[in-house]
């Protein structure tokens, strides 16, 4: 049975063209608020917006190949060669060097609400075993490491606008405890991500490409979120 294969009429090409166009200069509007918004030297900043310019290469390359209705050629897609995957026992049997403590920060999302699981707040004040929550456990976990090694490692929480306002108060608990906790909402998070989200087709071949772009976002707000709060 053959399949009919719809053609594009003009009229519909003018359109996707108007929209990628808008979603083009979007896009790269909220990349630029993004680099404007970070705290870096010349040096720093000029590797980020090289970083913001690659992804921008990438967004484009998405619209080109979803108005074109690229399929995507499944016998290409292949597993990593072994060397290029490092295996735990190697790691493991490096030398320990706790200086490399002090280039360490933890660095956790926090911007989801419990309303699913029954909770009141963030999802992070979740009793999960002995009357500890997520975020009792990450705390003795980070100041463990501290206490072990004599460290400095802190804690930063990505928050949402939903969850901002709790966590400052809840993390008060903690300042008789060796660790440094600072939060604040994720910089970023609505412009990149939205403009993300309302380009998504559903169903289409190209949804891994989207996810692609939109894990990428995710990694440049934590890059953004980490050189402005590390001390």
């Amino acid at each position: 049975m053959s399949t009919k294969k719809h053609t594009k009429t003009h009229s519909t090409y003018a359109f996707e063209s108007n929209t990628n166009s808008v979603a083009a200069s979007q896009m790269r509007n909220a990349l630029n608020k993004l680099a404007d918004s970070s705290k870096l030297d010349d040096a720093a900043r000029a590797k980020f917006e090289n970083e913001l310019d690659s992804f921008f290469t990438l967004f484009r390359r998405y619209l080109v190949e979803k108005s074109s209705r690229t399929t995507l050629e499944w016998d290409k897609i292949k597993s990593p060669n072994p060397d290029e995957v490092v295996k735990y026992e190697i790691i493991s049997q490096q030398p320990e060097n706790v200086s490399n403590l002090s280039k360490l920060a933890v660095l956790k999302l926090n911007g989801g609400l419990g309303t699913s699981m029954g909770c009141v707040g963030p999802k992070s004040v979740i009793e999960v075993r002995e009357g500890n929550t997520f975020l009792d456990l990450s705390v003795r976990q980070i100041e463990y490491l501290n206490r072990q090694y004599d460290s400095d490692v802190p804690l930063l929480l990505m928050n949402s606008f939903n969850t901002d306002k709790d966590t400052e108060h809840l993390i008060k608990k903690y300042s008789a405890n060796r660790i440094r906790i600072r939060s604040s909402i994720n910089p970023g998070s609505q412009e990149s991500t939205r403009i993300l989200y309302c380009l998504s087709p559903p169903n289409t071949i190209l949804h891994w490409m989207l996810g692609i772009l939109q894990v990428t976002v995710i990694c440049l707000n934590l890059y953004t979120y980490l050189v402005n709060w590390m001390p």
